[in-house]
């Protein structure tokens, strides 16, 4: 096991000061491969789940040496989850095949207690009740859904019968009798007191859902994610229209709600890549993620929310990735009010005036009588944040680079927070960039920085005029909502660079390429092109090209490809469609031959019975 604590500086990748940046706690666990990871509902410990153990790291201190729980099978965890309620916080359950296991931890001890078995087929998700304590639903491919009482382990206390196999299930959180679950594309919500058929039916996606989740304070929407490259919100009482929708380049594996307001958390799975990426969205402007978690060197299997300490605003989230790493990430104040919207702000600038108003028609009223309410409490928080150590709107512009996250190849990003300016550097084939921006002190509270290109900058007049507009234009939009504008910024100069030097003396692609796929931009993620076949292939596994079957008469046909036949595409390409229609042509062929080859020995073998 190896721990680390580092600093991470968001925008170039390495080692900075820890004043400004955020934290990062990695902790590594090379022998645990562990496919699932919980966090219980105390924040204290988090269990991995490997197939010969079941491991419990003390996210209190995680570099002491993990506690180990044996296990005795030969198959793999499913999925792991605690039991969200306090009183029963030292139960977890994990699902392995046909069967789910509950476990008990106390003490720095743990044994397995018993066993749920009523599933005929392998157990795809399972979840335990935000109001029962002793409630928990399971789904499974065998298209049941069944509902434990694990005061009672014989059999399953409610049985819900779908068509198809379920892959997730979800319990409601704001209606103790409410349920969803995932189905190829489509969503089914349960009244578990109305067992014989789903309340609604929503034909969500069109590819298969890989993650589900209800809203947390509103018990009519939850959300889904598909391989469809989307995200969509629904609310069941009107099933035939989204609410609204994320619209990716890639697969979305996960997305989950986050403890604070307004924020959804997705993992996505970039095509033809290895790496995930952590993205934090607003879900009230889905344009572009507010963060990334940039980090994690491989598939991101598993996260989860802390809780959080009494009187603290921090949020952490605890990761689990196939690179073996658990990572803790600190999500402060400043990175959840992203998160908020401009209505909330105006809003609160209402109230500010409201209150100003008051203030000047009851000045006469004592001291101790002013100020009371929770929106004064509001306005107090405001006024605190203006009067951060020396001038706030300096601190507001350090937040800002402390959180730009601009990990592009060939483009450099050199910041001076005590200056107020930063210098943008690219390099496009032979041309150079060098572009100055600086930021005025009322920046951003409808006050946008200014761009002039110095030397050695090298392309021409008209092309820097034309550059200087669109990031004014970009600025202006972005303070006016008291935004920060940086990071468009310089993604809009890219943007530009890009389109314009490619039509001039560069190849299409362009040196502009993600040092790490995992940015807030979804324009970063490149769409799978024809070089790499349709995106359609991508799913579609290489074709048998050898088999054996017993035909009726007892012997062993068996086809092969022939020693001559090379494949013509490296590993990493999609499977050829017209190889895989000429195999599954071969395949049928084989299959009808056996078929008349076996009913005509039958035929003969009652033939020669009759002659006899």
């Amino acid at each position: 096991m190896k721990i680390t604590w580092c600093f991470v500086d968001s925008w170039r990748g390495r080692k900075m000061a820890a004043r400004w940046s955020s934290e990062n706690v990695v902790v590594e666990f090379r022998d645990a491969q562990a496919t699932a990871m919980s966090v219980d509902c105390l924040g204290s410990h988090a269990v991995l789940s490997g197939r010969r153990f079941l491991y419990m790291v003390n996210l209190e201190a995680p570099s002491e040496a993990p506690r180990k729980i044996g296990r005795h099978s030969k198959w793999d965890v499913g999925t792991v989850q605690w039991n969200p309620h306090r009183s029963e916080a030292h139960v977890f359950a994990a699902s392995s095949n046909q069967r789910v296991d509950l476990y008990l931890w106390r003490d720095g001890c743990g044994e397995a207690h018993t066993s749920l078995q009523g599933h005929t087929r392998v157990i795809s998700d399972l979840d335990w009740s935000w109001f029962d304590p002793e409630l928990l639903v399971t789904s499974s491919v065998d298209t049941y859904i069944y509902i434990w009482d694990t005061r009672d382990t014989r059999k399953p206390t409610v049985a819900l019968s779908a068509v198809a196999g379920a892959a997730q299930v979800k319990w409601n959180r704001r209606n103790q009798h409410l349920l969803a679950s995932s189905h190829d594309g489509d969503v089914r919500i349960w009244d578990k007191r109305k067992p014989n058929t789903a309340v609604e039916y929503v034909a969500a996606h069109l590819s298969k859902i890989h993650g589900l989740d209800w809203h947390p304070d509103n018990e009519f929407i939850f959300a889904t994610s598909s391989q469809d490259n989307s995200v969509r919100f629904w609310d069941y009482r009107q099933p035939r229209k989204y609410l609204n929708i994320l619209s990716c380049q890639v697969p979305v594996w996960k997305a989950r709600y986050t403890p604070f307001s307004n924020g959804l958390v997705t993992v996505m799975v970039p095509q033809l890549r290895r790496e995930n990426s952590l993205l934090l969205w607003s879900t009230l402007d889905l344009n572009s993620p507010v963060h990334a978690f940039v980090g994690h060197d491989d598939v991101v299997l598993e996260f989860q929310w802390r809780p959080q300490k009494q009187g603290s605003k921090d949020s952490q989230l605890v990761t689990w990735s196939r690179d073996q790493t658990l990572r803790i990430w600190r999500v402060d104040p400043q990175l959840q009010k992203l998160c908020v919207s401009d209505m909330v702000e105006e809003l609160l600038e209402g109230m500010t005036l409201t209150l100003e108003s008051e203030k000047s028609l009851t000045s006469q009223e004592p001291e101790d009588q002013q100020g009371v309410g929770p929106a004064a409490d509001i306005l107090q928080d405001k006024d605190a944040g203006r009067q951060d150590s020396g001038s706030g709107l300096a601190q507001t512009l350090q937040q800002e680079f402390s959180l730009v996250n601009l990990q592009i190849r060939n483009v450099n990003v050199e910041m001076d927070a005590m200056n107020r300016s930063c210098v943008v550097s690219a390099h496009f084939g032979s041309h150079q960039v060098h572009l100055v921006v600086k930021f005025p002190v009322q920046y951003p509270n409808n006050a946008a920085p200014s761009f002039q290109f110095v030397s050695p900058t090298t392309i021409p007049s008209a092309m820097k005029i034309k550059i200087q507009k669109i990031l004014t234009d970009t600025s202006l939009q972005k303070v006016k909502r008291n935004q920060n504008c940086l990071e468009p910024c310089v993604r809009q100069l890219v943007s530009c660079l890009e389109s314009d030097m490619t039509q001039e003396d560069s190849p299409a692609s362009g040196p502009f390429v993600l040092s790490n796929p995992v940015t807030p931009s979804l324009q970063a993620f490149p769409r799978v092109t024809s070089t790499y076949g349709s995106y359609q292939d991508a799913n579609i596994p290489f074709p048998r090209t050898s088999g054996a079957r017993f035909c009726g008469t007892g012997c062993l046909v068996y086809f092969t490809r022939p020693i001559t036949m090379h494949r013509s595409v490296p590993p990493t390409e999609p499977t050829p469609r017209k190889l895989l229609i000429h195999c599954q042509v071969e395949t049928r062929t084989l299959s009808w031959f056996l078929a008349i080859r076996t009913k005509t020995s039958r035929k003969l073998e009652r033939y020669n019975s009759e002659m006899t």
